[in-house]
């Protein structure tokens, strides 16, 4: 019987807002924060479970001092890095949260050595493979999170197009989570109606570009990157895994030769269960799409690349 434990490594506005929202669903029986600047997670800890007054259920959140805190969980979320600055090389982003992460799973395999992990640090296909060769752990259970976010842009560029079907948008976006993301109009629809129906190709095209824009957008009115999308998408992935809903979203994955790749993490659609990733579901792509597909490989293997010929994987 699973206790219903969530860990939060990176008490930042991602990670509070996924526990936040996770606390409004009352889908958690505790979640645990932890941070590594002192007094972020214990702030927002006690702030969020204050908020739970008014939540279906009361959800336990504490603040974690040390890594051994975070122990026993039955999913680890995991948001801990950087962000890019303007002087900031790809490579020279990769190597930071690498070493990062690093550090962090160490602490994962000790004190959660059966939990769910669920990336949501960035360059986010890379540091999911890094996940992978660091823990050993069975496939299923390391998972980025990508195209709940991507494709919950996509149906907001949907709506406000066409003005109707909110709530009703079902989106597909594959790849990599960033400029190479796929976002599939072939497989939309609203309602039960096929978006090619009722969009020109023409707002399809500048639909799929602004959401490709999505977080650019987002941080041109900020100054800084998008959260309550990426935390409820978190969220609803949590949820999917600890109800067992068996819901299918595209999260990036470690391929063993499914669309043709093996040994690298990709965002495809999975189905989301109590064991993590229930199954990769292969759809079948058009030319187009298969090059395109074959660009974003290419690019998150330049980064696992990187990382290997730094001995991050040693």
């Amino acid at each position: 019987m699973r206790e219903r434990k969530v860990g939060i490594i990176g008490a930042g506005s991602v990670g509070a807002t996924a526990a936040y929202s996770l606390s409004m669903m009352g889908t958690c029986k505790e979640i645990v924060l932890f941070d590594i600047v002192k007094g972020i997670a214990q702030g927002k800890a006690i702030d969020i479970e204050q908020s739970t007054h008014y939540a279906p259920q009361r959800t336990i959140i504490t603040a974690a001092q040390t890594p051994a805190d975070i122990k026993d969980c039955d999913i680890v979320v995991i948001t801990a890095g950087v962000p890019r600055t303007g002087d900031m090389t790809r490579a020279d982003l990769l190597m930071i949260n690498a070493k990062i992460m690093k550090l962090v799973v160490e602490d994962v395999k000790i004190y959660s050595p059966n939990t769910v992990i669920i990336c949501v640090s960035n360059p986010l296909d890379v540091m999911t493979y890094l996940i992978h060769k660091l823990t050993g752990w069975e496939s299923n259970r390391i998972i980025g999170m990508a195209g709940a976010l991507d494709g919950s842009r996509m149906a907001y560029q949907i709506y406000k197009k066409l003005g109707y079907g909110a709530g009703q948008i079902g989106t597909l976006v594959i790849g990599d989570h960033g400029q190479n993301m796929i976002p599939l109009p072939q497989q939309v629809k609203v309602g039960s109606v096929p978006t090619t129906d009722v969009l020109s190709r023409e707002d399809m095209e500048e639909i799929i570009e602004r959401t490709k824009n999505g977080g650019a957008e987002i941080v041109k009115h900020l100054g800084t990157s998008s959260y309550y999308g990426p935390g409820r998408a978190v969220a609803f992935m949590v949820e999917a895994i600890l109800n067992d809903t068996q819901t299918v979203v595209a999260s990036s994955v470690l391929l063993n030769g499914e669309y043709g790749y093996s040994d690298v993490c990709v965002g495809v659609p999975v189905v989301l269960g109590r064991h993590g990733v229930e199954k990769i579901i292969e759809i079948s792509l058009d030319k187009e799409t298969q090059t395109k597909f074959k660009k974003s490989v290419e690019s998150i293997q330049e980064g696992i690349h990187i990382l290997n010929n730094n001995g991050l994987f040693e």
